[in-house]
């Protein structure tokens, strides 16, 4: 009989939206769960079929206890409110509190050359597994990041009704949530996410997630399986999108595992492009081997590209093992993106500088943390977050190493829209002792050590790096965040692990350390988090590639009420400290006086609008002061965070239910490939070119609008803009001068080409001279028409006219609203929004949404800053 624990083959992926076995499905349905206080049977009998299970209840997996446990109305929504205070936390409750037993029964069977393999893609923390009243795994499974599998085919039930038990016991220690980052610290002396126990930005998860967190499969294959593929391109020189393609290199291999008492010989074989690479194998029994195929070129290949700079093609592709007999034993699918990515350190900005096929990336990154704070993932909802990332013309997503290695379908949403993927590892400062902390139970000698298990970790970068390498969207891999390592499993990842397993993608230490942005500053080598004044951005120098740098992010009032109770909705008063409890909770980081500056908001929904003035302005000034200094200060920037896991108040660019707010505009605005820009200390006016290519016969025009809406022509200038450059031109600074001194107004920025066709639009508003928006809190309301129309299933045109004779129509919001609620749906997808509409012109936004919704049921709706709110039908 054979049977072992192997690295799990299933949904491995190579740049890449799929790979499937031959046969597999999930074990995401049935599931029962009882707390082990209430169970008397150990696992060999509660896994028995015949075994009954009174009093159990219905069980989410994949999924955590407390995920349960909400789904079953045990206990309030954690992230409304106040209401997490109201669950035990485990610290003070025992383990045994969050410890329980997962069952679930199946069918199936095991026919003659068959084998059947039950495979676990996260557990946390530890688990026994049990099967037809038989122990699986000899000895106890500890590590949330790693995966197991096992070969079931002889514990099957031959009447074909089976029953899996899963004993599952928390993180040890769960660590003390005492308001300190990740609490006391000690929850990373185990192998797992740290957040769990708290940190700056959320508050602690009750049962440190504890459960089968991520999916559970059967797998079904012939005598030889193919377990960890592994596709490697490399693409020799410097490439043009649009240009016909030298060959490039295609390097291809796999493990194949024979768990029978036979040798078996057969044919490994690689298809990809109209090529079939092969070799003859033969895999010995009771045995894995490792098979390399031959290299081989693909001619003419089409190129995958970060977002921006091209096209993300994959390609599709496969490996088959064919025995003897003829009949494929076993394939594995998968989509392939044809790319390399190069590192060259920039001597004169000191840091690193990353090229993607051989042209140079200035890269504009957000630092992601984890799609859901409970664990609770969907391949819709991971589209839809790096859909939104895409939108604001980022070209990377930094992985933070307090949360965990990514899901396939995580990176498979980066392939499919071309984000680039920075993953760290699980260490971080705060919890593994770089700096002093009076809230940790440890010192910092012993922390440095954490976690306790050395030899757990590497195993699980070994295994999680054979889950994600062949993405293409992956670019680098980091020790950790802002710490690396401890010393013997940072050797072992930079000279043995990675270099054996990947060895394509640069190793960083530690997410900020001197190998990527050499610090002459001091300090630690990334910030500031808080707001800004605009100027900032511009005029100090910071650390030559950042990786954390960022502010606010509340949304409005639509936003605010999914999460704060009404008797919480009060205004915060940053001046005297005065903050509600709910809000405080919640992490809000504070405006200063920045939104006081359009006017002291009147109630919450005022305060919510004219925050989305601030985290406009921020999120463009951040990016733009970036960009006017590329390849001079800067070789790029990771903003501080572009999104949250819980319902926080701050570093967002959209809420947790996935709403947008301005913050992502202002950044996609900021962040064009091709973008015209104004400096707002000197005025000067300046041009980003983030492309390959160069434009010809560009119109640079510059004009102020007044607060009555009157034009004023600058200047206007034929540009020729070059490559991957950041060009000035001519300073406004007196006309920026001039309209200061009359309560303010607006300066444009456009960029036009031969057919006078804008590709860059850039309005910006200007204060009055005590730094007060007095004039727009003056303007007259602009008398805009609007206009709806269904272009397809799941796609609206919104067209907003402003005629003539009348204000800028300013900041305007577009909603796609259930009529019945009146509440947003979500998510939707806006090419635009918080528009402004100069007076004779108009401006179109397409709207992406669900297919499914019913558009009878709901309307678009329009209103801004001096816009009244219009409800359009759809026809």
């Amino acid at each position: 009989m054979f049977f072992k624990i192997r690295i799990l083959s299933f949904f491995l992926f190579a740049g890449l939206i799929n790979l499937q076995a031959q046969t597999s499905y999930e074990l995401n349905s049935q599931w029962k769960c009882n707390n082990i206080s209430k169970v008397k049977l150990k696992g060999e009998a509660l896994s028995d079929p015949s075994a009954k299970l009174q009093g159990w209840q219905p069980a989410t997996v994949p999924g955590t206890v407390l995920t349960t446990m909400l789904n079953n109305k045990q206990v309030p929504d954690p992230f409304f409110g106040m209401n997490n205070n109201k669950i035990p936390d485990i610290y003070y409750t025992g383990r045994d509190y969050y410890t329980y037993w997962f069952v679930n029964a199946f069918k199936e069977k095991a026919v003659a050359g068959e084998q059947v393999w039950l495979n676990f893609r996260g557990v946390n923390y530890s688990c026994e597994v049990f099967l037809n009243g038989k122990k699986l795994n000899s000895k106890t499974h500890y590590g949330m990041f790693l995966r197991q599998s096992y070969n079931i085919t002889s514990f099957l039930a031959k009447n074909g009704n089976n029953r899996l038990a899963v004993i599952v016991y928390p993180p040890d220690p769960a660590g003390n949530p005492n308001g300190g980052q990740g609490g006391d610290g000690t929850i990373a002396r185990s192998v797992s996410h740290q957040y769990v126990a708290g940190w700056d930005w959320i508050q602690p998860m009750r049962d440190r997630n504890t459960g089968i967190w991520d999916k559970v499969t059967i797998e079904k294959t012939g005598a030889v399986n193919i377990r960890n593929p592994h596709v490697i391109t490399l693409v020799p020189g410097k490439r043009f999108p649009e240009a016909k393609q030298e060959p490039v290199t295609i390097k291809t291999s796999a493990e194949l595992e024979n768990p029978t008492s036979s040798a078996v010989q057969g044919t490994l074989q690689f298809k990809i492009g109209g090529i079939t690479n092969k070799k003859e194998v033969t895999v010995p029994a009771n045995s894995a081997v490792e098979v390399k195929l031959s290299d081989f070129s693909l001619e003419n290949p089409r190129l995958w590209w970060p977002a921006g700079y091209g096209e993300q093609y994959l390609y599709p592709a496969a490996f088959e093992f064919i025995p003897a007999s003829g009949q494929a034993s076993d394939r594995e699918t998968l989509n392939v993106g044809v790319r390399e990515i190069q590192n060259r350190w920039n001597s004169h900005t000191q840091s690193m500088q990353v090229h993607v096929n051989g042209q140079k990336i200035f890269i504009k990154g957000g630092n992601w943390i984890i799609s859901d704070a409970m664990l609770r993932f969907t391949e819709q909802r991971y589209d839809a977050e790096i859909r939104f990332h895409r939108d604001m013309n980022l070209n990377l997503i930094r992985i933070w190493g307090g949360a965990l290695t990514e899901r396939p379908e995580f990176y498979n949403a980066c392939d499919k829209y071309g984000l680039l993927v920075f993953q760290d590892f699980w260490t971080s400062g705060d919890c593994n002792g770089r700096w002093m902390d009076p809230m940790k139970k440890d010192d910092q000698w012993t922390r440095r050590k954490y976690p306790d298990d050395h030899s757990l970790f590497l195993n699980s970068v070994t295994d999680q790096v054979k889950m994600i390498r062949n993405h293409a969207s992956l670019a680098f891999y980091c020790g950790g965040n802002e710490i690396v390592p401890p010393e013997d499993i940072y050797i072992a990842m930079r000279d043995s692990i990675l270099p054996k397993l990947d060895g394509t993608r640069y190793f960083f230490s530690y997410s900020n350390s001197d190998s990527m942005s050499y610090n002459s500053l001091g300090g630690n080598g990334d910030g500031p988090y808080t707001i800004q004044p605009v100027s900032l951005f511009w005029e100090h120098r910071t650390f030559p590639f950042n990786s954390e740098v960022g502010n606010v992010g509340t949304g409005d009032y639509e936003s605010l009420e999914r999460f704060i109770p009404q008797e919480n909705m009060i205004v915060p008063d940053y001046t005297e400290k005065k903050i509600d409890s709910v809000w405080h909770y919640h992490k809000d980081i504070g405006y200063g006086e920045h939104i006081n500056a359009y006017g002291k908001p009147k109630d919450v929904r005022d305060f919510g609008n004219k925050a989305q003035l601030v985290n406009y302005e921020q999120y463009r000034a951040l990016i733009e002061g970036f960009s006017a200094h590329a390849w001079d200060w800067y070789t790029g920037t990771i903003i501080w965070k572009t999104q949250n896991p819980w319902t926080a108040l701050r570093g967002q660019m959209y809420d947790y239910y996935l709403d947008p707010n301005a913050c992502l505009y202002g950044l996609r605005n900021g962040s064009e490939i091709l973008h015209g820009m104004c400096n707002p200390v000197d005025g000067m006016i300046m041009t980003v070119n983030n492309a390959f290519r160069y434009y010809h016969d560009v119109m640079l025009q510059v004009k102020t609008i007044d607060l009555a809406g009157k034009e004023t022509l600058v200047s206007q200038v034929f540009c020729d803009i070059s490559p991957t450059t950041v060009q000035k031109y001519f300073s406004v600074k007196n006309a920026m001068d001039a309209l200061k001194q009359k309560s303010g107004g607006f300066l444009l920025v456009r960029l036009l080409n031969s057919k006078q066709e804008i590709l860059s639009d850039n309005l910006y508003w200007l204060s009055d001279e005590a730094g007060k928006y007095t004039g727009l809190q003056s303007m007259s309301q602009a008398d805009i028409k609007t206009s709806v129309k269904k272009i397809a299933d799941g796609k609206l045109e919104v067209t907003l006219s402003n005629p003539d004779n009348g204000p800028v129509a300013f900041f305007s919001r577009i909603s796609l609203v259930d009529n019945k609620t009146g509440k947003r749906i979500l998510p939707v997808f806006y090419s635009d929004n918080y528009v402004s509409v100069l007076p004779r012109e108009q401006k179109t936004v397409m709207l992406d949404y669900p297919a499914s919704v019913n558009t009878g049921g709901v309307s678009v709706t329009v209103s801004g800053w001096n816009v009244k709110e219009q409800k359009l039908s759809i026809r």
